[in-house]
């Protein structure tokens, strides 16, 4: 199972610049999910983020990992069209070492728990096998407000 950009953009709200997510390699419906992102040095962040030695920054990469996490999520919703994902929480915060442009960042996450507007995850950053960071995410579903309202 491989789902490929166009394929992520139906489920992810996220646009450019704040997709990041490139392909979700692996899924088990209600355990766990595998997905990558491409860190590349054309990204915004990276202007200010160090001029000279740059790095993404950490929150960046506990948004992208929510973002494969959110593939999990919507294989128990389904349909998330008047949905969002939102986070609720971050406990276990760990970064291990800088991601720079031209690594691969492989995320994997493992859902603890789920309820029917809820859920929690145990998420890993790794980069060619090694471990850059590692979370433990709670997300609300929540409806996308009306326009106006």
């Amino acid at each position: 199972m491989s789902l490929e950009i166009r394929q992520i953009m139906d489920v992810l709200a996220h646009r450019y610049p704040f997709l990041l997510v490139d392909r979700i390699l692996e899924m088990e419906p209600g355990k766990r999910v595998v997905g990558i992102k491409n860190v590349t040095y054309n990204e915004e962040f990276f202007q200010g983020h160090f001029p000279g030695n740059p790095v993404m920054p950490g929150v960046l990469i506990l948004e992208a990992m929510a973002q494969v996490g959110a593939f999990l999520v919507q294989q128990e919703i389904g349909d998330m069209t008047n949905k969002l994902m939102y986070f609720a929480g971050i406990d276990r915060v760990r970064f291990r070492r800088p991601v720079v442009p031209g690594d691969q960042i492989r995320f994997e996450l493992e859902m603890l728990k789920v309820r029917s507007r809820s859920c929690k995850m145990q998420g890993k950053a790794l980069v060619d096998g090694k471990l850059v960071a590692e979370a433990t995410l709670m997300s609300m579903l929540v409806d996308v407000p009306e326009v106006g309202a």
